[in-house]
C-alpha cells in the first residue's frame, strides 16, 4: 500500500454523528490509525498528517480558546478515538526514530456534504419558521474545506521541521445566530431570529433532557491557529460570506434535481 507514497495525509474517520458505539470508534479513529502510521513510518518518506478534531482535546459544551497547549479532555466517544488516534500516530514516528508527522486539529468544517452540526442548522434554516438563537451569542471557530487543504499543502512543504500538534481555524469566529442568518440568506430568507431569553431556554433544555445541547449551542469556542499562521498558513476571513453561498448552491442544486 505504500509503494512509491511520499507523504500521507489520513483524514478518514468515523464520524460522530452516526451513532456508532465507542469500540466502534476507537477501532476506526484510534487502532487503524496507529496501524497506517506506522506502515507510513516505516515505508514512505515524507511527512505523514493526521486530521484531527477540537473533539480530541475539549467537549462540545467547552467554553474558551483552543490552542497547541490545551490539555486533552475529550467528553465523549468520537473525541476519545480522535485522541487515541493522535497518540498512536505521534508514537508511531517516535518509535521510528522520525519526527516528520504531525496533528491538525480541525473545528467544524464546512463545505459540500457537511454533515453534523452546521449541516443540521443549515436545514433548520431553509424554512420558514422563526428561530429561537438571537439569544445564542456564544461564537465558534470554523474552517472550510478549501482552508483545510491549504493547511495541509502548507504542512507538507515547508521547510522547516514539523512540530507535533497545530491548530486551524477561519477568523473571526461566528455566532450560531450570524450562522443561520448567513445560511437564511443563501436560501433567500429573512433572518427571523426571535430573541428568546436564555436562562427560559436553558430551563426548557433541561425540562425535555437536551441540557448537554443546548450547553453546547451557547458554547464559545476559538481556535487559536497563530503557530500555523507563523509557519506561513493564512486563514480565510469570509466565513460568513462562504455559508452564505453553500446555502445557495444548495439551493441550486436541488432545483435543478427538480
Amino acid at each position: 500500500m505504500m509503494e512509491g507514497v511520499t507523504h500521507v495525509v489520513h483524514c478518514a474517520a468515523l464520524n460522530n454523528d452516526r451513532g456508532a458505539s465507542e469500540p466502534d470508534y476507537l477501532a476506526a479513529n484510534g487502532a487503524l490509525t496507529g496501524l497506517l502510521a506506522r506502515a507510513a513510518a516505516a515505508l514512505a518518506s515524507g511527512r505523514f498528517l493526521y486530521l484531527s478534531s477540537i473533539r480530541a482535546v475539549v467537549g462540545p459544551d467547552f467554553s474558551g480558546t483552543i490552542d497547541e497547549a490545551t490539555v486533552p479532555a475529550p467528553q465523549d466517544a468520537y473525541g476519545r478515538s480522535k485522541r487515541d488516534g493522535e497518540i498512536r500516530t505521534l508514537d508511531a514516528y517516535r518509535s521510528a526514530g522520525r519526527s516528520d508527522a504531525a496533528v491538525l486539529r480541525l473545528p467544524p468544517v464546512h463545505g459540500e456534504g457537511m454533515k453534523g452540526n452546521l449541516a443540521t442548522l443549515m436545514r433548520l434554516a431553509d424554512s420558514a419558521l422563526p428561530l429561537p438563537t438571537a439569544a445564542l451569542t456564544g461564537t465558534r471557530s470554523l474552517i472550510s474545506t478549501g482552508a483545510v487543504a491549504g493547511a495541509v499543502l502548507r504542512l507538507l512543504t515547508k521547510p522547516k521541521p514539523l512540530r507535533p500538534i497545530y491548530i486551524a481555524g477561519d477568523r473571526p469566529p461566528a455566532a450560531i445566530s450570524e450562522i443561520v442568518t448567513a445560511f437564511r440568506r443563501g436560501f433567500g430568507r429573512p433572518p427571523r431570529l426571535v430573541a428568546v431569553p436564555a436562562a427560559p431556554m436553558r430551563l426548557a433544555a433541561r425540562l425535555f433532557g437536551k441540557a448537554k445541547e443546548w450547553e453546547a449551542l451557547a458554547a464559545t469556542q476559538i481556535c487559536d491557529p497563530s503557530l500555523l499562521f507563523a509557519e506561513g498558513w493564512a486563514p480565510e476571513t469570509d466565513t460568513l460570506e462562504q455559508l452564505t453561498e453553500l446555502a445557495r448552491r444548495s439551493r441550486s442544486g436541488d432545483a435543478q434535481a427538480r
